[in-house]
């Protein structure tokens, strides 16, 4: 029986593209108490760091009145040792393709949660270079050199799991950025991470926010990503014949679907687990519908076939 929704993500087997971000869904497996993981594509475990990590004070997320959501959690975790001992080993018997997340401070803290991950069952490494809620740690994302000698590093480290790179929806110049990834060894990006954002109680006259800032998601920033792939895509990846996951906003069928059509191979769903953590199940059954509507047998077909020409 065809499966109109299998993929492949720089050579990992997906059964569908469904995945969920980085962050949003656990540590690990914790999903898996309330969505059924083998119907997924896989998973992005939370940002994993070479120490562990409280993360910010309260509060570190609150809904926004513009369709989105502000987080500011500061990459909380419990450190690379805490998650290979504990955590690590259940990854081998996951229902579902398992992507390592990695973030850091230096060049050398990515690379050492970057090998300890590539000697363990996980897939593909995403490393996080662009997470808007923390001092530091987020400028390899915003400079073509600082990504590129990241990048090259960690490839360096790699030598079995796909290499994937996030990337932020803010500086200017993103294929540029998405083109250095590629040319330090990436096997594929991540567009992209939360934009940065606040918001201020106007009673209190104090952000809402104990970080002050923090980055925004969610139904806000699908129109942002949809055009980053887009041009990621059109302008680099396509000709590199290097995927793309798509990520931003998707809470139905169409946002995943408009993402395909983009150019993206896969998507990421995260803000959308905080409203109903069973919504992918109800973003693949659309896709599913979707690809027989368009006369296709294979989802693969649609990947960048937006008419914009």
């Amino acid at each position: 029986m065809p499966e109109p929704l299998r993929t492949n993500l720089a050579g990992i087997d997906l059964r569908n593209p469904v995945l969920l971000a980085a962050g949003t869904g656990g540590t690990l497996d914790e999903m898996a108490d309330v969505l059924d993981l083998s119907r997924i594509g896989g998973l992005v475990t939370k940002s994993i760091t070479r120490h562990p990590r409280e993360g910010n004070p309260t509060w570190r997320i609150v809904e926004t009145r513009h369709g989105g959501m502000l987080n500011a959690i500061g990459l909380a975790n419990p450190g690379i040792d805490a998650f290979e001992e504990h955590y690590l080993p259940r990854a081998a018997n996951m229902p579902c393709a398992v992507i390592g997340s990695v973030a850091g401070y230096s060049v050398e803290d990515y690379t050492a949660v970057a090998a300890t991950f590539d000697e363990s069952p996980i897939a593909a490494i995403e490393l996080n270079v662009s997470c808007p809620n923390v001092k530091s740690g987020c400028d390899f994302g915003s400079a073509p050199v600082a990504l590129r000698e990241v990048v090259g590093e960690v490839r360096a480290v790699v030598k079995r799991a796909k290499l994937i790179v996030k990337l932020s929806p803010w500086p200017m110049g993103l294929p540029d950025l998405a083109r250095a990834a590629i040319d330090a060894g990436a096997d594929a990006l991540t567009i992209s991470n939360t934009m940065p954002a606040m918001a201020i109680d106007v009673r209190t006259r104090k952000p809402r926010l104990a970080n002050i800032t923090g980055g925004l998601s969610g139904p806000a920033i699908h129109p942002v990503s949809l055009k980053l792939v887009h041009d990621v895509y059109r302008q680099v990846a396509k000709a590199a014949n290097i995927p793309i996951i798509g990520a931003g906003g998707i809470l139905r069928w169409e946002d995943a679907a408009e993402f395909i059509l983009a150019g993206a191979t896969a998507v990421q769903m995260g803000t959308a687990l905080f409203v109903d953590p069973r919504s992918p199940l109800g973003v693949v059954k659309g896709l599913e519908k979707w690809v027989r509507a368009q006369g296709c047998e294979s989802i693969t077909e649609l990947i960048g076939a937006v008419r914009a020409d």
